[in-house]
Protein backbone atom coordinates (compact mmCIF):
# COMPACT_ATOMS: atom_id res chain seq x y z
CA UNK A 1 0.00 0.00 0.00
CA UNK A 2 1.55 3.46 -0.87
CA UNK A 3 1.60 6.58 1.24
CA UNK A 4 -1.55 8.57 -1.28
CA UNK A 5 -3.35 4.87 -0.84
CA UNK A 6 -2.86 5.21 2.77
CA UNK A 7 -4.04 9.05 3.04
CA UNK A 8 -6.84 8.17 1.02
CA UNK A 9 -8.29 5.55 2.68
CA UNK A 10 -7.62 7.44 6.01
CA UNK A 11 -9.93 9.91 4.37
CA UNK A 12 -12.61 7.79 3.66
CA UNK A 13 -12.70 6.39 7.16
CA UNK A 14 -13.19 10.27 8.27
CA UNK A 15 -16.03 10.73 6.33
CA UNK A 16 -18.03 7.76 6.97
CA UNK A 17 -17.07 7.79 10.73
CA UNK A 18 -18.88 11.62 10.16
CA UNK A 19 -21.40 10.54 8.88
CA UNK A 20 -22.46 8.04 11.48
CA UNK A 21 -21.98 10.82 13.95
CA UNK A 22 -25.06 12.05 11.94
CA UNK A 23 -26.81 8.76 12.02
CA UNK A 24 -26.53 8.65 15.77
CA UNK A 25 -29.92 9.74 18.28
CA UNK A 26 -29.41 13.20 19.76
CA UNK A 27 -31.09 11.29 23.12
CA UNK A 28 -27.74 9.08 22.75
CA UNK A 29 -25.58 12.58 22.95
CA UNK A 30 -26.99 14.35 25.67
CA UNK A 31 -26.91 11.45 27.92
CA UNK A 32 -24.46 12.36 30.96
CA UNK A 33 -21.81 9.64 30.46
CA UNK A 34 -21.77 10.42 26.39
CA UNK A 35 -21.28 13.99 27.22
CA UNK A 36 -18.74 13.56 30.33
CA UNK A 37 -16.83 10.76 27.68
CA UNK A 38 -16.40 13.77 24.71
CA UNK A 39 -15.66 16.06 27.34
CA UNK A 40 -12.38 14.43 28.55
CA UNK A 41 -11.58 12.91 25.95
CA UNK A 42 -11.27 16.55 24.23
CA UNK A 43 -8.53 16.84 27.13
CA UNK A 44 -6.40 14.05 27.16
CA UNK A 45 -6.06 14.40 23.06
CA UNK A 46 -5.11 17.81 23.84
CA UNK A 47 -2.62 16.89 26.95
CA UNK A 48 -1.25 14.48 24.75
CA UNK A 49 -0.82 16.32 21.86
CA UNK A 50 1.01 18.87 24.09
CA UNK A 51 3.18 16.15 25.89
CA UNK A 52 4.26 14.52 22.49
CA UNK A 53 4.99 17.79 20.69
CA UNK A 54 7.06 19.36 23.76
CA UNK A 55 9.10 15.78 24.61
CA UNK A 56 9.59 14.07 21.17
CA UNK A 57 11.91 14.09 18.45
CA UNK A 58 11.30 11.35 16.41
CA UNK A 59 11.12 8.03 17.98
CA UNK A 60 13.73 9.92 20.93
CA UNK A 61 12.84 11.83 23.85
CA UNK A 62 14.31 14.84 24.25
CA UNK A 63 14.23 17.82 27.31
CA UNK A 64 15.40 20.84 25.54
CA UNK A 65 14.13 24.37 25.81
CA UNK A 66 10.68 24.02 24.49
CA UNK A 67 9.87 21.81 28.46
CA UNK A 68 10.79 25.27 30.27
CA UNK A 69 8.74 27.18 27.48
CA UNK A 70 5.77 25.14 28.45
CA UNK A 71 6.52 24.96 32.53
CA UNK A 72 6.09 28.93 32.17
CA UNK A 73 3.37 28.73 29.12
CA UNK A 74 1.74 26.69 31.95
CA UNK A 75 2.78 28.68 35.11
CA UNK A 76 0.69 32.08 33.18
CA UNK A 77 -2.07 30.07 32.17
CA UNK A 78 -2.61 29.13 35.75
CA UNK A 79 -1.83 32.76 36.92
CA UNK A 80 -4.68 33.85 34.09
CA UNK A 81 -2.47 35.90 31.90
CA UNK A 82 -3.68 36.32 28.44
CA UNK A 83 -3.14 34.16 26.07
CA UNK A 84 -0.71 36.53 24.21
CA UNK A 85 1.31 37.33 27.33
CA UNK A 86 1.82 33.43 27.30
CA UNK A 87 2.67 33.01 24.13
CA UNK A 88 5.35 35.68 23.96
CA UNK A 89 7.04 34.75 27.57
CA UNK A 90 6.80 31.00 26.33
CA UNK A 91 8.63 31.93 23.41
CA UNK A 92 11.20 34.46 25.13
CA UNK A 93 12.27 32.08 27.66
CA UNK A 94 12.88 29.23 24.61
CA UNK A 95 14.82 31.69 23.13
CA UNK A 96 17.22 32.82 25.60
CA UNK A 97 17.71 29.10 26.87
CA UNK A 98 18.90 28.65 22.78
CA UNK A 99 21.32 31.62 23.62
CA UNK A 100 22.92 30.94 25.73
CA UNK A 101 23.73 27.00 24.31
CA UNK A 102 21.32 24.96 27.14
CA UNK A 103 19.11 23.35 24.74
CA UNK A 104 19.60 23.38 20.97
Amino acid sequence: MSVWSAVLLAACICVALKAFGYLVPPQVMEAPRPARISDLLTVALLAALVAVQTLGAGQAVVVDARVPAVLVAAGLLWMRQSFLVVVIAAAAVAALLRLVGWAV
